[in-house]
């Protein structure tokens, strides 16, 4: 199995995510059941790189999944977001100075299936 820091370099090779590698990332990240933060902020971290290019559209739709899933299905908050988990995801999408589409479409399908919807958030929006 890669580590992360070795799929990265891979995926990053060619500036772009084709629908393969979302697989791979997908086979990795879940290879243990779980997507815990640090691979989270991976996600994040690879967004930022590949924000604005022609990724295949598998990668805006696993970055939303695999996000709402960590946001809305943990034990503290389940189902909703929680003070920390607001700013976290604040940090994270407001961290390299832009919202992309990709980070819109994360917002707005945790806004959809969250009980709740901080203002932090919504000021994203």
């Amino acid at each position: 199995m890669k580590t992360l820091e070795e799929l990265k370099k891979e995926l990053l090779a060619d500036g772009i995510i084709d629908a393969g590698e979302v697989k791979e990332l997908e086979e990795v990240l879940y290879a243990d059941g779980v997507i815990d933060k640090e691979e989270v902020d991976f996600l994040f971290e690879l967004n930022n790189v590949v924000s604005g290019k022609e990724n295949a559209p598998e990668w805006k739709e696993f970055f939303v999944k695999t996000i709402t899933s960590f946001v809305l299905e943990d034990e503290t908050s389940p189902g909703e977001i929680d003070d920390n988990e607001a700013q976290y995801l604040y940090e994270q999408i407001k961290g390299d100075g832009q919202i992309d589409d990709i980070e819109k479409a994360l917002l707005e399908n945790i806004k959809a299936k969250s009980k709740n919807f901080p203002a932090l958030l919504a000021k994203l929006l």
